[in-house]
C-alpha cells in the first residue's frame, strides 16, 4: 500500500509490507464493513474478508492510520464468552465528515455525516425554498461550509437528496412538482460548482430524495440484512419508492426507476400533478391525510409534522381514524401491486408511511397479504424505517462511495 501511513502501531508488533500489499484489496470492503456495522471486531472482520488473522490485522491498521477507524488498544472479549479475545472496530469518531443536503418542499437542511451513518453536526433548517435552484443550493452550501468552519473537519465530498426523480448521467431533476422549480434542473452541475466555489473538498452528488433513504436504511437502519428491499415513503408532499438489489440501489437505466407515486390506487379520486387522477402520490401523502380528515392545513407547521401530529393526538376521533384507514387501504392496494411485481424480502416504510403503519400495523398487513401473490405467504415483512433523517445520511453515503471503493486513494 504504496503512500500509506507508516502502518507499526504502538503493542500491534512489526507489520510486514508484504502482508500490507496482500491486504490492499480488502482495505474498501473492510471500511464498509465496520461502516455499516457489521465487523465490530477485528475476529469478524477476518471471517468476512476470508484472510488471515496478520493481514486482517494489517488491513484495520493502515484504515486507522487514514483516521478512519479505531482499533481497541486491547482485545476484549463478552463476559462469559470462551476462545481468543478480539480488538473491538469502531468508527473513528473524530475522523473525517461528508457534507449533507436535503431540500424539501418546506424547507431544507444541511448537515455533517461522519462513517457509520453519524451526523455529527447540522445547521438550522430553512423554512422556504426559493423558486431559483442557485438561491437554495447556494444558501445550502453556505450552511455546510459553515459547518465545516466551526469544527474543523476534513472534508471528503458532499451529497444532495432532492425531492424528485434525478436523471442520469446529467444529473437533472426532472419532475421537481412540489417545488416551483423549472424541470430538467441540472441541480448536481449546479451543486458541485457551488461546492467547489466554497472550497469544499471532494466529488459532490445529487439523487433522489427517497433513493438515498433507502440506502441509508440499507447500511444503517430496517433494511439491513435485507436482500430486495423495498423503500416506500412520504415526505412533506408526495410518494416515492426505491429498491435496494443485493446492496446496490436499483436505478433503471437512466435513474427513474420505481416512480411509485404513480401508481393508481383511486381511480375516481384526486388529480394529480402528472395529469393522470387518483395517483399514490396524492392519495398517500400528509395533505391527503388532513383532507381525508375534513382539516385545513395551517401555516404554522409543515404539512409533514400536521399530518403525523394528527395520528399522534387525535387517531381516536371518528373522523381522523376513518382518514388514516382509508389511507392504509391506499397504501396497502399500491404496495400490493409493487410486491407482485417486485416479490422484495422487506418492505420499509417511512414518513407519514411510519406513522400509517404504527397507527393500524394489522389492517396494513392485511392488505398487502389479501392484494398480493406474493404477500398471501406472509413472508413480505412491513417494517418502520429507523433512521430520523435518512434522507440526508443517504445523501452523505454518496459522497462517502468513492473512500468506500478505495480509501487509499480518496484520503491521500
Amino acid at each position: 500500500m504504496s503512500g500509506m501511513a507508516d502502518p507499526r502501531k504502538p503493542g500491534a508488533g512489526p507489520i510486514s509490507r508484504a502482508r500490507l500489499d496482500r491486504g490492499r484489496g480488502a482495505l474498501g470492503p473492510a471500511l464498509e464493513l465496520v461502516h455499516t456495522g457489521r465487523a465490530p471486531t477485528r475476529a469478524v472482520l477476518t471471517a468476512e474478508l476470508g484472510v488471515t488473522r496478520a493481514t486482517a490485522g494489517a488491513v484495520a491498521a493502515e484504515l486507522e492510520a487514514l483516521g478512519l477507524i479505531r482499533v481497541d488498544a486491547r482485545p476484549s472479549a463478552p463476559a462469559g464468552s470462551q476462545g481468543r479475545p478480539s480488538h473491538r472496530l469502531e468508527v473513528a469518531e473524530d475522523g473525517p465528515v461528508a457534507l449533507a443536503a436535503q431540500i424539501h418542499t418546506d424547507g431544507f437542511r444541511a448537515a455533517l455525516v461522519g462513517l457509520g451513518g453519524r451526523i455529527v453536526a447540522t445547521a438550522p433548517g430553512c423554512e422556504t425554498v426559493d423558486a431559483d435552484p442557485a438561491k437554495v443550493l447556494g444558501a445550502v452550501v453556505e450552511a455546510g461550509a459553515d459547518l465545516l468552519r466551526a469544527t474543523g473537519r476534513r472534508c471528503v465530498g458532499a451529497g444532495l437528496a432532492v425531492p424528485s426523480a434525478v436523471a442520469e448521467p446529467e444529473g437533472l431533476a426532472l419532475n421537481p412538482l412540489h417545488l416551483a422549480w423549472p424541470a430538467g434542473e441540472p441541480v448536481r452541475r449546479i451543486f458541485t460548482g457551488l461546492v467547489q466555489a466554497a472550497g469544499i473538498t471532494g466529488p459532490a452528488f445529487a439523487g433522489n430524495d427517497i433513493n438515498l433513504a433507502a440506502l441509508a436504511e440499507h447500511r444503517h437502519g430496517a433494511g439491513r440484512g435485507a436482500r430486495h428491499l423495498l423503500c416506500v415513503a412520504t415526505g412533506h408532499r408526495g410518494v416515492g419508492g426505491a429498491l435496494v438489489l443485493d446492496g446496490r440501489l436499483h436505478t433503471g437505466s437512466s435513474g427513474l426507476a420505481l416512480e411509485v407515486g404513480h401508481l393508481t390506487v383511486n381511480p375516481e379520486g384526486r388529480v394529480c400533478h402528472c395529469g393522470s387522477r387518483g395517483c399514490l402520490d396524492v392519495e398517500a401523502d400528509p395533505l391527503a391525510l388532513l383532507m381525508e380528515a375534513g382539516l385545513e392545513p395551517g401555516p404554522e407547521a409543515s404539512l409533514l409534522d400536521q399530518a403525523d401530529t394528527l395520528l399522534r393526538t387525535r387517531y381516536a376521533e371518528p373522523a381522523v381514524r376513518a382518514a388514516a384507514e382509508t389511507l392504509i387501504d391506499r397504501l396497502g392496494l399500491g404496495l400490493a401491486g409493487l410486491v407482485n411485481i417486485l416479490n422484495p424480502d422487506r418492505i420499509i416504510l417511512g414518513g407519514l408511511h411510519r406513522g400509517l403503519l404504527a397507527a393500524d400495523p394489522e389492517r396494513l398487513r392485511a392488505v398487502v397479504a389479501e392484494r398480493s401473490l406474493w404477500g398471501q405467504s406472509g413472508s413480505v415483512p412491513v417494517l418502520p424505517c429507523t433512521l430520523d433523517h435518512d434522507s440526508l445520511v443517504g445523501a452523505a453515503e454518496l459522497a462517502w462511495q468513492p473512500v468506500l471503493d478505495d480509501p487509499l486513494a480518496a484520503m491521500r
